[in-house]
C-alpha cells in the first residue's frame, strides 16, 4: 500500500512539474523578470524582453535620453537603463522605487555586459530626493547612517554588509553540517546564568498581565506583597546557550546553536552590543585545549574561505572603501597561516615588558583589557593568536581545572584590531570538582540538573562561543561593532 501511495505522488509530482514548466517557459518567452545578479552574471541573449525592478541609484540626462542605474539588492551592481525622455516619468528619481519593462541589449559600457533598453517606467514609490539623507554619489560615515537605522539598508556600505553576513551565517552552518554537527534551538527565555557576571535581562509579562494572574493566586501571597513569577521561578534572557548544548552531546557528541544572546553590559563604547548574535558549539571526548583550538582555527579558515568566494564582490567593495589600509593581509593570515599558540601566563610576561603603553596595567591574575589583545595580535604580525590557561579566578565556575591548581583548561582566540572574537573551555566533567565548586559559590540546588549530566555517563567535553559580529569586524575591518549588524541594542538605545 506505502509502495502504491509512493509511486502515485512521484507520478503526480512527475505531471505537475511538466504543466509548471511548461507554463514557466510560456511566461519565459513573453518576459523575464530575473534578479539584476542573475541578467549581469549570466545574462540572457540580446534583445530579450525583460522587467527590471528595483531602487534608482544614479540618473542622468543627456540630450532626450535619460540614464538610470538600478538596484535590486541582490549584488552590489546597478544596471543601467536607458530610456527616452518622455518614457520615464518625473517621478523616477534618486531613490524612487521603479520597474522597467524593456529589452535586453548589450552594454557600451565595459564594466557590464549588457543593459536595459526601456519601452515603459513605472514609478512604484517615489522619492523626494530634497529630503532624503542620503544623497547620490556622496559616501555618507558609519556614524550618520547609524542615525537612521530605518533607511541606511539602502546604502552600498549596509546593503553589502547585509549580504556578507548572510553569506556568512550559510557558511558557518554548511562548515558545521560537514563536520557532522547537529543544529539545536537553545532556549531565548532561561533561568541560568551561565556566565555569572549578573549581566542579565529579566524577563516578566506587562503590568496587565500580571493584574490578570494575580487574581489566582492566594490570599496569604496578595497580603504578603508576594509577586509571582510567571514560570515561577525568575527567568531572564540568554547569555549563552551553552549549558542547554551541554544536555545535548550527551546523546549526539557534537552540537551546535546560531542565534541571539543578550547582555545588559552598562556600556556604549564601539565594542559592547546588549543583543548580538553567538555561534556556540559543544563536542563531546576532547581531552585538551589543542583540540579544541584546532577545532575553532579550522572553522575560521573554512567560513572565511567560502566567504571569499560566495561574497567576492562586497567583500572587494568593504576592503577598497571601509577597512583600514592593507586589510586583505588580515583575511590572507587567517585564511593561510597557522594560528600562534600562547599560554596565558606567556602573555602576562610578553605584556608587562610595554606595560608603560597600557592604561591598565598587567600582572598575573588580571583579566586581558582590548588593549592588550590587540597588542599580542600586533606583536604576533596581525595573525590570530590563540591564548590558553587563564586563572581560575577570572573565568566562570564550569570551567575544567587544570593540574596546577591555580589555572582552567580556557581559551580565547583574539583578532586583529578587534581582541577577542572567539573563546572556549574544557568542561569540568569530574562531580566532585563541580559539586565542590558550586557549593562555595552558594548555588549548588540551582544546578541539580547540571550535576545530574555528570551523575549519569559524563564525558570529558569542551566547547566555544564565536561572537559572530566581531567576526565580521574582523573580515571586514569595520570598526564600530553597530555596523556590522541591522538593528543595533545598546544601553540607552532600543530605536525601532
Amino acid at each position: 500500500m506505502l509502495q502504491g501511495l509512493t509511486s502515485g505522488l512521484r507520478a503526480f509530482c512527475t505531471k505537475s512539474s511538466v504543466v509548471h514548466r511548461t507554463a514557466g517557459l510560456h511566461i519565459r518567452n513573453k518576459t523575464q523578470n530575473q534578479s539584476i545578479q542573475s541578467l549581469l552574471r549570466s545574462p540572457l541573449e540580446t534583445d530579450t524582453p525583460v522587467t527590471v525592478q528595483g531602487w534608482v541609484k544614479s540618473l542622468r540626462q543627456h540630450k532626450d535620453i535619460i540614464f538610470l542605474n538600478i538596484n535590486d539588492g541582490s549584488c552590489m551592481s546597478s544596471i543601467q537603463v536607458v530610456a527616452k525622455y518622455g518614457s520615464c516619468p518625473g517621478a523616477a528619481s534618486y531613490g524612487s522605487c521603479v520597474r522597467v519593462d524593456g529589452v535586453l541589449t548589450k552594454s557600451s559600457r565595459t564594466e557590464q555586459p549588457v543593459e536595459v533598453k526601456a519601452e515603459s517606467v513605472y514609478v512604484y514609490g517615489p522619492c523626494d530626493k530634497v529630503k532624503y539623507p542620503f544623497k547620490t554619489k556622496k559616501r555618507h560615515p558609519p556614524d550618520y547612517l547609524r542615525q537612521f537605522l530605518h533607511l541606511r539598508p539602502r546604502t552600498n556600505m549596509f546593503s553589502s554588509l547585509l549580504r556578507i553576513r548572510s553569506n556568512a551565517k550559510k557558511a558557518i552552518c554548511d562548515v558545521l553540517q560537514e563536520m557532522e554537527y547537529c543544529s539545536i534551538d537553545t532556549p531565548i527565555l532561561t533561568s541560568n546564568d551561565c556566565e555569572g557576571a549578573g549581566e542579565l535581562f529579566q524577563v516578566e509579562p506587562t503590568e496587565s498581565s500580571t493584574q490578570e494572574r494575580t487574581h489566582g493566586s492566594s490570599e496569604e501571597d496578595s497580603r504578603a506583597g508576594r509577586k509571582e513569577h510567571f514560570f515561577n521561578v525568575p527567568t531572564f534572557l540568554t547569555v549563552s546557550g551553552q549549558l542547554h548544548l551541554e544536555v545535548m552531546i550527551s546523546a549526539l557528541s557534537k552540537v551546535y546553536t546560531f542565534g541571539p544572546t543578550f547582555r545588559a553590559e552598562n556600556s556604549r563604547s564601539r565594542h559592547h552590543l546588549s543583543e548580538f548574535y553567538m555561534l556556540e558549539a559543544e563536542v563531546a571526548f576532547l581531552h585538551n585545549t589543542d583540540q579544541l583550538a584546532e577545532i575553532i582555527e579550522s572553522l575560521l579558515k573554512n567560513v572565511t574561505k567560502k566567504l571569499l568566494d560566495s561574497s567576492e564582490e562586497d567583500i572587494s567593495w568593504y576592503l577598497q572603501n571601509v577597512a583600514p589600509e592593507n586589510h586583505g593581509q588580515v583575511i590572507d593570515n587567517i585564511v593561510n597561516k597557522p594560528f600562534v599558540r600562547m599560554t596565558y601566563s606567556d602573555a602576562v610576561e610578553i605584556l608587562t615588558q610595554r606595560n608603560d603603553q597600557f592604561d591598565f596595567k598587567v600582572e598575573w591574575g588580571c583579566d586581558l583589557q582590548k588593549e592588550h589583545e590587540r597588542y599580542l595580535v600586533v606583536h604576533c604580525g596581525n595573525v590570530p593568536v590563540v591564548v590558553t590557561d587563564y586563572p581560575a579566578a577570572i573565568k566562570p565556575f564550569y570551567m575544567r581545572a587544570n593540574d596546577d591548581g591555580r589555572t582552567v583548561a580556557a581559551m580565547d582566540v583574539l583578532g586583529a584590531d578587534v581582541g577577542e572574537i572567539c573563546g572556549g573551555s574544557l568542561r569540568e566533567e569530574r562531580l566532585p570538582i563541580l559539586e565542590e565548586r558550586l557549593d562555595k559559590m552558594g548555588i549548588k540546588t540551582n544546578y541539580e540538573w547540571y550535576l545530574d549530566l555528570r551523575r549519569f555517563g559524563s564525558s570529558p567535553h569542551g566547547g566555544f562561543g564565536l561572537g559572530f559580529e566581531r567576526y565580521l569586524q574582523l573580515l571586514l575591518g569595520i570598526a564600530n561593532i553597530k555596523d556590522a549588524i541591522p538593528f543595533p541594542r545598546s544601553t540607552h538605545s532600543c530605536r525601532l
